[in-house]
């Protein structure tokens, strides 16, 4: 293989989130940790490459994202995406969750609803509250066919004075990528009510199995002119640390209002890190991220095949993009407090809670799945061996 996926990295002692805070988090450290959305493997060579040329340099003063950065930006979404975009409609921030707290802020009034689709990404839940509005959600409804829209209670709640919807385009948890027709429904409904569509796009860039992403953004140009769009290399090159995403929108006026708060609070500069990764990033690792994808992908089939054998009371619907599974153990006729207790003391798998994604994750857990196929398959034995 060009791309060793199957590579050892200890990431332990690094200040790793996901390796180093299970004790904080779950209680005890002897967890095999498969809970926070960063994969395991090293980021691409270019990548890598780049920030090895600038800590040889030696000097890490003030920088600045040069254009031919972005020029890259805006033919990867061209290229793969047929989404047509300018330097000028393209801002930054240091993170998409910043972005999206900043915008809530911005584009809402400090008593605006804002409308989320459950279960979904824990910050969605907590920056809505934490600034003061109040969160409206809408939940997703898993049907044997995958998972849908309840297209009256949608459209009820944003006509119930939501100022703002937070779109999580491909979804996290459930791996869900939206289609044309449905992008194209929320985004009229929005406009029919008057409702601002943020959209997060983090995960767009990792779709499996030769599906296709759509930008939401994308779909017609009213809706273009009334979304604000985040996307970021950090899923998809595995740089979630460098604090660099891309903020879209055809709006002057949406974007000059976004720009505007972020160079108010000094969170445009970014790092010197983040700047010189993003051309490479870009325009040299397509390579690295289809065969990326097409890991990933054999992971998905792997754990499906094994727990549909060895253990049928746990299930999930396929994600279609991204690297994270939805496990559903309501079958296993357990609580989900016991469902918990038994994957943390006995199976010694650190998961995500799926209660921290919407009361709807009653259940439900999250595995990351971005680690080599060794770690994946010794996760399955645990709980096959705990739920059995």
């Amino acid at each position: 293989m060009k791309y060793d996926f199957d590579k050892i990295n200890d990431r332990r002692g690094t200040n790793s989130m996901k390796f180093d805070r299970l004790k904080e988090v779950f209680g005890k450290e002897d967890l095999l940790p498969m809970w926070v959305a960063d994969m395991d493997f090293q980021s691409p060579p270019a990548v890598i490459d780049a920030i090895e040329k600038s800590a040889q340099h030696g000097i890490f003063g003030y920088s600045f994202r040069d254009s031919n950065s972005v020029d890259h930006f805006i033919s990867w979404v061209k290229r793969r995406y047929n989404w047509d975009i300018t330097p000028e409609q393209v801002g930054s921030s240091p993170g998409i969750v910043t972005a999206l707290a900043l915008s809530v802020r911005i584009f809402t009034k400090p008593t605006a609803k804002v409308l989320i689709q459950t279960p979904v990404y824990p910050p969605f839940h907590s920056l809505v509250k934490e600034t003061g509005r109040t969160l409206v959600t809408s939940q997703i409804e898993m049907t044997p066919n995958g998972y849908s829209v309840n297209w009256e209670d949608f459209e009820s709640k944003l006509a119930s004075g939501v100022e703002m919807f937070i779109l999580c385009n491909s979804h996290n948890p459930l791996g869900k990528m939206w289609s044309i027709e449905e992008l194209l429904k929320m985004g009229n409904l929005c406009l029919k009510h008057g409702v601002l569509i943020f959209s997060d796009e983090i995960h767009a860039d990792l779709a499996l199995y030769g599906n296709q992403h759509i930008v939401m953004a994308s779909v017609s140009e009213e809706i273009a002119m009334n979304t604000i769009t985040a996307m970021a290399p950090s899923k998809t090159f595995n740089i979630a640390g460098l604090l660099n995403s891309l903020i879209i929108s055809k709006s002057p006026e949406l974007l000059n209002k976004f720009n505007s708060e972020i160079n108010t609070l000094h969170l445009g500069m970014g790092n010197i890190f983040g700047h010189v990764t993003l051309g490479p990033a870009y325009k040299e690792s397509e390579e690295w991220l289809n065969a990326l994808a097409t890991y990933i992908g054999e992971n998905v089939d792997y754990a499906y095949d094994y727990l549909a054998k060895e253990l049928p009371t746990v299930t999930f619907i396929k994600p279609e993009s991204s690297f994270l599974l939805w496990l559903d153990f309501r079958k296993t006729g357990l609580s989900h407090k016991q469902i918990k207790e038994k994957l943390i003391n006995q199976a010694k798998v650190g998961l995500n809670d799926g209660t921290a994604f919407g009361e709807c994750g009653q259940g439900f857990f999250r595995m990351n799945i971005g680690a080599r196929r060794a770690i994946i398959k010794e996760a399955l034995e645990r709980i096959v061996a705990t739920f059995k």
